[in-house]
């Protein structure tokens, strides 16, 4: 027979072979040994993870020479044809080309008969959640009670798609995924008996490219060594595999920060000019900054830290790289990875995106402010305490420092709010409901087009409501301080004022509150309009007519009043 994929010759035939799987070969091997086997068994888990692998080697230790034992001999006769897969009876179905419930009738009309050659007949079913629901019917009653001689063994990647009833009646086994680590150690046994050479860095992206399969790793090695001459280097996969080296995802990290969008579409141009595919480029920066944030949270996490030691950059740039900043990259690249799939032209959308980022109103000083300003607060809740304290000290009883305190509290604005008590209450002495109305009415518009203009301002944004406006300001209401704060910043106030102007036709200034602040202050204004009205109306009703019908007369200012000391009141001109 001519050459053979690596992941067949070296298929593990044991089951200390098996990588990375521990939790399930220990349970055959005791099962096998005290005799205790099940009649049905699921494996499930990802591809490339030994499922098929594991059920063959089950059926090799029951049908061994030396059974029952831990690990098949892999020399009688029946070890052998296993393995060669000539042996009548240990039959491998495989789910998605077979089926249909005649498939599944013929098989258990099979089922009955004795086995030929082995010590009991194996089943093993291949992707078994392909069946067709007739099949799974037909299935169920041989399953619940075989023969004592048949064991089945079902193996899936999917097993939402099996049927409970099915599940139920096995002994169900998850297998993992195989980490990175145990992937680059097989490969370097592997490559040891092969008698070629690696770089372990190249290793290492190998690992990462199978994402935990064990299969995948071996079919991109056989496929690596076949492109490279003497040595497996870095470059070589990356050329074979389409992804993109870690340097170059450093530097697009770094233009992001820089806010450089030159150096940033540039890069662009270079992995156009290599060949390489938008979207997988897309989808490795994704998990790059991905693993930054996992280095930043979990830095004990033996995949971080085995790409954190190889690679000096990647440190760097996760003490640069504010979390903030990562959540909201990661969220950008991925919408525009979603809308490459509807487009032949996928390089415009990765170098609107990259704009994108750089432009975003310097989103990594929003970022790295934000712990700065938590610390602040901090602070002063701290000193506020403080004062507190001190003035019950010098008032010398707690009950005198109370009322301070709760008139504080009360009164004064939220801290970080722009706006003093007395512009709101301004304000709001020329404001009316009209205008507040009007502006209600075409907020939804003006809030699109801040979006169109900058999504950052939008973010902010689109939780406030206007509250209050007058012919040329308007009072914005937020749920939270720090979008209140945000508001006022000087970049996001003229993207603003510049959406208002598009629609009113005029320049328009605007204040922002928090709502727990304007709740206080708007029923504080509307009790001092009731009082001052009350206060008029009192006026008006004690003034004597006389007085009236001078002052309507002479006018005011030629008026001086006398009390005589009798009722009526002397009035000269």
């Amino acid at each position: 027979m001519g050459y053979q994929a690596l992941y067949r010759v070296w298929r593990p035939k044991r089951f200390e072979d098996l990588i990375g799987q521990h939790h399930v070969t220990k349970t055959l091997q005791n099962a096998i040994v005290s005799q205790k086997l099940s009649h049905a068994y699921l494996f499930t888990g990802p591809r490339g993870t030994g499922k098929t692998t594991a059920a063959k080697i089950v059926a090799k230790a029951v049908n061994c020479k030396q059974s029952p034992t831990q690990e098949p001999c892999n020399e009688c006769s029946n070890c052998l044809s296993i393995t060669d897969a000539s042996n009548p009876d240990v039959i491998e179905i495989d789910a998605a080309s077979h089926r249909g419930i005649d498939n599944i009738r013929d098989l258990r009309d099979k089922v009955k008969y004795a086995p030929s050659q082995a010590t009991s007949k194996v089943y093993i079913i291949d992707e078994v959640h392909m069946l067709s629901p007739e099949a799974f019917n037909a299935l169920l009653k041989t399953l619940e009670e075989p023969p004592r001689h048949v064991i089945f063994i079902l193996a899936t990647t999917e097993p939402h798609k099996v049927p409970a009833t099915i599940i139920s009646r096995c002994q169900r086994f998850d297998f993992k995924r195989i980490s990175n680590q145990a992937i680059v150690q097989r490969m370097e046994m592997i490559l040891s008996k092969e008698e070629f050479v690696a770089e372990h860095a190249a290793l290492s992206l190998i690992a990462r490219a199978a994402e935990g399969g064990m299969r995948d790793a071996l079919s991109i090695l056989d496929q690596v060594i076949s492109f490279s001459d003497s040595e497996i280097t870095v470059d070589d996969v990356l050329s074979v595999t389409g992804t993109v080296s870690e340097s170059i995802l450093a530097r697009t990290i770094l233009a992001f920060l820089q806010q450089d969008v030159e150096e940033a579409l540039q890069v662009v141009e270079e992995i156009h000019e290599h060949g390489k595919d938008p979207a997988r480029y897309i989808e490795d920066l994704i998990f790059y900054l991905r693993d930054l944030l996992l280095f930043q949270t979990a830095p004990n996490l033996e995949e971080v830290q085995e790409r954190s030691n190889e690679d000096e950059q990647f440190q760097l740039l996760a003490e640069k790289c504010p979390k903030q900043w990562i959540y909201s990259v990661i969220h950008l690249l991925n919408d525009s990875q979603q809308e490459m799939r509807w487009t032949t032209s996928k390089r415009i959308f990765v170098e609107v995106a990259f704009v994108k980022i750089c432009h975003e109103n310097n989103e990594h000083d929003l970022g790295a402010n934000a712990e700065q300003i938590e610390q602040m607060q901090a602070k002063i809740e701290q000193l506020d305490s403080e004062i507190i304290r001190l003035q019950e000290q010098l008032a010398g009883k707690e009950s005198q420092a109370e009322p301070v305190r709760k008139e504080r509290t009360a009164r004064q604005p939220r801290r970080g709010t722009r706006q003093s008590l007395t512009q709101v209450e301004h304000m709001l002495r020329s404001a009316s409901k009209q205008q507040l109305s009007q502006l209600q009415k075409v907020w939804g518009e003006i809030m699109e087009m801040i979006r169109r203009e900058k999504i950052s301002a939008h973010a902010w944004l689109k939780d406030s409501q206007p509250v209050a406006c007058t012919d040329d300001t308007f009072l914005l209401a937020f749920p939270y301080e720090m979008h209140s704060q945000m508001a006022s910043k000087d970049q996001i106030r003229e993207t603003v004022k510049q959406a208002v102007q598009a629609v009113y036709k005029k320049p328009m200034q605007y204040l922002t509150i928090v709502e727990d602040d304007w709740e206080k202050v708007k029923q504080s204004f509307i009790q001092n309009q009731r009082e001052e009205t009350s206060a008029e109306t009192n006026e008006k009703e004690e003034e004597d007519p006389l007085i009236s019908e001078a002052k309507r007369l002479f006018g005011e200012e030629l008026i001086e009043f006398k009390n005589t000391g009798g009722i009526n009141d002397e009035t000269n001109g």
